[in-house]
């Protein structure tokens, strides 16, 4: 019988998309046992954790590779092991194949294990024991979420478990910057850094960002302390050659100054998830965006901000790459709408997704849109105040129906804009060469949208002209 090497098997195995099928592999024979096992245990680790009969079989297997002198100290300390942990070796070291554990997983453990009303120095002493034995036991581990105060950069292995990691989410609630710089020695290929709740400048933070040889992304998210971290921000901005996607929460206390120096973001990301209490901050923001230059941008998304007139002067400055736009502000009052449209019109002609707030003035800007941009597929259009004017929205449709291109098949608009019967049809019949695969309609405070426009799109539903819709 031919065999299969044994990379084929591997390549195979991996491309399994579910675990039973991955399971049958074990049955077959023992080298395919040998070579499913590493991947099976790579991929759900910890697939069952609300599963309890799964679990606490899952944690006996895993206190039986506690070493014996980890053992002692926590019987020293009396903390008793359960008597279900296995009694004979296990045919594979399961501990070497799974990924790192998250912080849920392991209060997880230590709560099954000591319950939940234990004394919370035996409950660190337990969490220390298990993220020794993972750090000793996994190599080359890729991934973790580091959300605990024990310091994993100083325990033994540390520099085997951590020196090919790939992507770093930090909590500074827990960790502190002596260890942080000692992860700087030994984890120097990040391709993600996460920062969480930095609220001061932390030498080893910015030692480990300056140990970083290819950092491609990095998400700075919220700090309830109020103090800015300018040393963080000139860390940042000497990755400038490498940086190509941020996501950046305007409630951070990293200052922005270091937006004008990643020439090569490809992806950037805004969250003001601080409302407008801080107009300060936002306004500072506002002002490094305006200036910044980010010639190959491809994507963009805002959340919670109205700056339409500084993304507009963003987008004129790129090299027309732009691929996604999502705009969602929360300032029904915001200006400037109609300068972005126009913006995207004519420097974004490769875009597809567009979702923004707009005005009827600026149809007109709708329509150079529908015109230059030839491979839009979705558009996303709401209000961004409440209009009374009779039909106001037929202009919109009106273009829609006359320079649509033919990729865009999933349109969404405001139910605040009044819409004529007839002018709701000849867009649908407009459709019929396309086939619309969406039609929605936002549904705000106040919605025109009345049974005889749900009846018309019933009837092109059941045409087959239009596949989805939340108006009928």
């Amino acid at each position: 019988m031919l065999q299969l090497n044994v990379d084929c098997l591997v390549f195979i195995f991996n491309e399994l998309l579910d675990k039973k099928s991955l399971h049958s592999c074990l049955l077959a024979n023992r080298e395919w046992c040998r070579l499913a096992v590493p991947i099976l245990w790579k991929k759900y680790s910890w697939s069952n954790v609300d599963e309890t009969v799964c679990f606490n079989k899952l944690i006996n297997t895993i206190l039986f590779f506690l070493p014996s002198s980890s053992k002692q100290l926590l019987s020293d300390n009396d903390i008793k092991l359960p008597s279900t942990i296995l009694s004979k070796p296990p045919f594979f070291n399961y501990i070497d194949f799974c990924k790192f554990p998250k912080s849920e997983v392991v209060r997880k453990i230590i709560g099954i294990v000591l319950g939940n009303f234990s004394q919370q120095d035996k409950k660190d002493l337990f969490e220390q024991v298990i993220y020794k034995l993972f750090v000793s036991q996994c190599k080359n581990v890729k991934e973790v979420i580091w959300q605990t105060s024990q310091p994993l950069s100083l325990f033994p292995g540390s520099s085997t478990c951590f020196s090919q990691l790939y992507s770093l989410s930090i909590d500074l609630n827990y960790v502190d910057s002596d260890v942080l710089y000692e992860m700087a020695q030994i984890c120097k290929d990040l391709n993600d850094l996460e920062i969480r709740y930095c609220s001061e400048d932390l030498p080893g933070l910015i030692s480990l960002i300056d140990a970083q040889r290819n950092l491609k992304k990095v998400s700075l998210y919220t700090s309830i302390k109020r103090r800015t971290c300018e040393g963080i921000s000139r860390a940042l901005a000497r990755k400038r050659d490498t940086i190509n996607f941020l996501y950046l929460n305007l409630h951070s206390t990293i200052s922005p100054s270091f937006l004008t120096s990643l020439v090569n973001l490809t992806r950037i990301s805004i969250c003001n998830e601080g409302n407008y209490e801080y107009i300060q901050e936002i306004n500072r923001f506002q002002q490094y965006l305006a200036i910044s230059e980010f010639p190959n941008l491809q994507s963009i998304g805002v959340t919670r901000l109205s700056c339409y007139k500084e993304l507009a002067m963003l987008i004129e400055k790129t090299k027309g790459n732009i691929l996604r736009v999502f705009i969602d502000a929360t300032n029904r009052y915001a200006q400037n709408t109609g300068m972005l449209i126009k913006a995207i019109a004519e420097n974004c002609p490769k875009i597809k997704f567009l979702y923004t707030y707009i005005e009827p003035n600026d149809f007109i800007h709708v329509r150079s849109l529908l015109i230059n941009c030839r491979n839009l597929e979705e558009v996303i259009f709401d209000s961004l105040n409440i209009f009374i004017n009779n039909n106001i929205g037929d202009e919109l449709l009106d273009n829609f129906t006359k320079f649509s291109p033919s990729s865009l098949i999933d349109i969404t608009i405001s139910g605040d804009w009044k819409y004529s019967i007839d002018a709701l049809e000849l867009f649908f019949e407009s459709c019929r060469e396309r086939t619309l695969f969406n039609f929605d309609i936002i549904h705000n405070s106040k919605n025109y949208i009345t049974e005889c426009h749900k009846a018309v799109v019933r009837k092109y539903v059941n045409e087959g002209v239009i596949k989805l819709s939340n108006c009928k």
